[in-house]
């Protein structure tokens, strides 16, 4: 049973997801923007929690940056594949196998003209958003499923809210959230994940065995999450 989240304690480590989250899905990934009232939230969130505030995102670190400048918070990007795990430091970044290259290829040529159909190459991720073509859905899920076999072991196919992606073994925002709380100022801290898709149940998960708090954005169907918003407006009156 889901319930609404109990207010954020002051002594939360707390975790974002970005897209569905935050910031309103769009058609092309590119289109999202950050507005600057949202920014003044994280900056006050970043001094409220002493820095224990990371972004657990499916974009590429690079491709957050972006989108939040000039603000550089602790973030895993990609599923944990990338991550900076102090403000404004290094990151560690992923690149592109060969194989990943080659299936992205292939199937960009299928449906690269398909109108509303996106990919987005991250490095060892791939993803294809449908969200304005969602009756191109089911033939990518199908040619996405032929595909799989030429990437890797440890090679999943993951269906989001709106299209696809196929991550690597290890992509996990459970593994993403457990390798913050073993740093400082995360850790002795109490884990709070928000998130929106499937993805992120892995995170609530974990958070779960911590006894964290566990929250998903208007879930469209079952989920490990033990508290529920219903949309990105009420997440970010949560936040303060």
């Amino acid at each position: 049973m889901t319930l609404q989240p109990p207010a954020l304690p002051d002594d939360a480590a707390l975790f974002l997801d970005i897209d569905g989250t935050l910031l309103e899905h769009q058609p092309h990934p590119e289109g999202v923007v950050a507005d600057a009232r949202l920014l003044e939230q994280l900056v006050a969130l970043k001094t409220r929690l002493d820095g224990a505030l990371a972004f657990i995102t499916g974009r590429s670190v690079a491709m957050a940056d972006r989108l939040f400048a000039p603000l550089r918070l602790p973030i895993a990007g990609l599923y944990g594949l990338e991550h900076r795990l102090v403000a404004g430091g290094k990151t560690e970044a992923a690149s592109e196998p060969e194989d990943v290259a080659a299936v992205a290829d292939a199937l960009q040529a299928e449906f690269g003209n398909t109108k509303g159909v996106y990919f987005e190459r991250k490095g060892p991720v791939l993803a294809i958003h449908t969200r304005a073509a969602p009756e191109a859905l089911e033939a990518v899920r199908i040619a996405a499923e032929l595909a799989l076999p030429g990437l890797p072991a440890g090679y999943r196919i993951v269906a989001g809210n709106a299209g696809l992606e196929f991550l690597p073994k290890g992509a996990l925002k459970s593994a993403a959230i457990h390798r913050f709380m073993q740093e400082k100022p995360f850790s002795h801290r109490r884990p709070v994940f928000i998130g929106d898709d499937i993805s992120d149940e892995s995170g609530f998960d974990y958070v779960n065995e911590l006894g964290g708090i566990s929250i998903r954005v208007k879930p469209a169907g079952s989920t490990g999450a033990r508290h529920t918003l219903e949309n990105v407006a009420a997440v970010r009156r949560w936040i303060g």
